[in-house]
């Protein structure tokens, strides 16, 4: 691993020790339903993401603070929502967590997950799931995040970007399988290679598109396939008031 993705991984290991340190509370409420959220019934269900910068697309919107874009989305028709956790590289944090908790939507705390001290700290604050990103975990580390994810009744968010990262997820258990449409390393899009991915899911799985979906059109081509949901993030993080656009990605979320 290099470029981005390693320096966030430094990052990530000097938090992991401030985290050791912390107490964390109990939550204040039972976790939602992850899977019920997701499940396609029909039309394919949309995450919305509070991302107000990343590396690849700077810094994005932040007229609305993370609760109020977060209302947003829920009132547009989002089944879930994505708030990101880390702070130097996408100006999250673990407190956008407990913001966007009353808007009584499932929430996915975005995370590069390398310690189980962080399923601890998402579950604390109110997540209901965390990002667990299969090439960040080798060996048996990512058993032990998953084993971390069930402990503390948290739906591990299971990211993959090839067949192999796939194989190892479902080996573990996965019950939620996103493919990335972006490379870590490189930033690159290939959506040709998340299709392929997305098509080899087992059906007993959740899955899901990330990234690179910007318009409608976008929307209605992810749903004619294997997707149960999609995370919308940049695209949604562009807009000041995002519920227009999320409800135009909704009207063409069917089959």
């Amino acid at each position: 691993m290099s470029g981005v993705l390693d320096r966030i991984l430094a990052s990530k290991r000097e938090e992991v020790e401030a985290l050791r340190r912390e107490n964390f509370p109990s939550p204040s409420r039972e976790p939602l339903d992850v899977i019920a959220a997701l499940r396609r019934q029909g039309e394919l269900a949309l995450i919305a993401e509070v991302k107000r910068k990343s590396p690849s697309a700077g810094v994005l919107s932040t007229v609305l603070g993370p609760g109020e874009r977060a209302a947003a989305y829920a009132k547009a028709g989002a089944a879930m929502v994505s708030e990101l956790c880390d702070r130097p590289f996408f100006d999250g944090s673990y407190e956008h967590v407990t913001e966007a908790r009353a808007v009584g939507l499932p929430l996915l705390a975005k995370e590069f997950v390398i310690d189980p001290v962080q399923i601890a700290k998402a579950r604390a604050v109110g997540a209901d799931a965390v990002l667990v990103i299969v090439r960040i975990l080798p060996g048996d580390s990512l058993g032990t995040i998953m084993d971390a994810c069930r402990a503390h009744r948290v739906e591990a968010f299971v990211e993959v970007a090839s067949e192999e990262e796939l194989a190892r997820a479902q080996s573990v258990g996965a019950r939620v399988v996103g493919v990335n449409t972006r490379d870590l390393d490189t930033l690159a899009m290939d959506a040709d290679r998340a299709r392929r991915v997305l098509d080899r899911i087992s059906p007993d799985c959740i899955a899901v598109h990330l990234s690179g979906l910007r318009t409608p059109q976008d929307v209605a081509a992810i749903a004619k396939g294997r997707a149960d949901a999609a995370l919308v993030g940049e695209a949604l993080m562009r807009e000041d008031e995002p519920g227009d656009l999320l409800k135009r990605m909704l009207a063409r979320a069917q089959k």
